[in-house]
């Protein structure tokens, strides 16, 4: 985790005690060298299913963060790409990798500071993609965030995402992500504002049910990741003309 140009133990603590707005600005300049940045694995995989360089129009990064999955959207779209993050810290940052990637494209790319449970968009974008970003859903939102995204789709325009099954209860992973969330339970009680961040959420088949209850045909793809993201699935929900 304490990669030489990644954040202090410290600033981590002065993150976790901020709201989470807040927490991601301060740990915005050093975020990609987390391991909560999204592995450039899982954004290859993805990659393997959204389509040919320059088959879509308009493309949308949900909580696109520093702007990882730009990388993979961008190529896929003829007209502009959009990311839209709450965190102006995280969008400063998104448009700095952007300019130091120094790629020749002439998709053009928007980074717009909102929130995932009010985008400000209406049947705008032919994808919709969030990596690394649904633990910040808050408990009971889950559908309007779904209704949010259908909203922002035109009829056609598909959602991805990536998620799994519940873990064995026997599995590290189980008790790793369940320590995780008592710890952020344990510290909203006793901080305030909260910070939203937790972990087995959206899993299967939980998310094939609200996307479908939103007007979404859903695939599910497995075997697209490697070692050790290998029990990670794919989704993809296609907005059903009506």
């Amino acid at each position: 985790m304490f990669h030489p140009q990644g954040p202090t133990f410290w600033e981590l603590a002065r993150q976790a005690l901020s709201s989470t707005e807040q927490g991601y600005d301060l740990l915005a300049p050093k975020f990609d060298y987390t391991p909560f940045r999204t592995p450039e694995e899982i954004l290859d995989g993805m990659a393997k299913v959204l389509g040919p360089p320059r088959s879509i129009d308009n493309g949308l990064d949900i909580a696109c963060g520093t702007g990882a999955a730009i990388r993979i959207l961008r190529p896929l779209c003829r007209r502009r790409v959009v990311g839209i993050d709450f965190s102006q810290g995280m969008l400063d940052q998104a448009r700095k990798n952007l300019e130091a990637a120094e790629v020749e494209q002439s998709c053009p790319v928007e980074f717009v500071q909102g929130e995932i449970l009010h985008l400000p968009f209406e049947n705008e974008f032919d994808l919709a993609l969030t990596v690394g970003s649904l633990g910040h859903v808050p408990r009971g939102k889950e559908s309007e965030f779904v209704g949010q995204v259908a909203k922002a789709l035109r009829p056609g325009g598909r959602f991805a995402l990536v998620t799994a099954n519940m873990p064995p209860l026997t599995s590290p992973a189980w008790w790793a992500a369940r320590t995780f969330n008592g710890a952020m339970h344990l510290r909203n009680l006793l901080v305030r504002p909260p910070f939203i961040m937790f972990y087995l959420t959206f899993l299967l088949p939980e998310t094939k049910r609200l996307l479908s209850e939103h007007g979404f045909k859903v695939e599910v793809h497995d075997d697209l990741f490697a070692r050790p993201f290998r029990g990670l699935k794919m989704v993809v929900g296609t907005k059903i003309a009506v």
